[in-house]
């Protein structure tokens, strides 16, 4: 038995397939769906999404969402955000991640920012640095 797993964000459905496992960050902490898993809707935090299809792991970031586990075995995350490890760009990640810090540390003494959309900005840059770095894959050693 598999799980329904669709990943939708607010662009598009980055996949429609079948998972034999996902493993997600709530604001409760990491919790692991199973087929055949009770009903549930709860809160994603952002974060590393790992799901297994055919005995291979995928990796993905994720900047918060929801997901919700239906009674028919299919699992829907919408996220703000979903990108595969290997498709991310570090040196961009990086830069994101500077220019998000530099954005707060110059709001500091600034009337009228929104606090929680810079640091929003800023979880999304540091997970996908985070993210990309944990599970990017190196190039095998030649003549060494």
């Amino acid at each position: 038995m598999k799980i329904k797993f669709k990943i939708i964000t607010p662009e598009r459905e980055i996949f429609s397939e079948e998972a034999e496992q996902i493993t997600m960050m709530t604001r409760d902490g990491e919790i692991t769906i199973l087929p055949g898993h009770i009903p549930l809707i709860t809160v994603l935090q952002p974060g590393e999404l790992r799901y297994k299809k055919d005995g291979e792991e995928k990796f993905l970031a994720i900047s918060g969402g929801f997901a919700e586990m239906r009674p028919d075995n299919t699992l829907i995350i919408l996220a703000d955000t979903a990108e595969y490890a290997e498709h991310i760009d570090i040196e961009r990640a990086e830069a994101a991640r500077e220019r998000a810090e530099k954005a707060m540390k110059e709001a500091r003494n600034v009337e009228g920012i929104d606090y929680a959309a810079l640091q929003a900005q800023l979880e999304r840059a540091v997970n996908r640095v985070k993210i990309a770095k944990k599970y990017r894959k190196l190039p095998p050693m030649v003549n060494r």
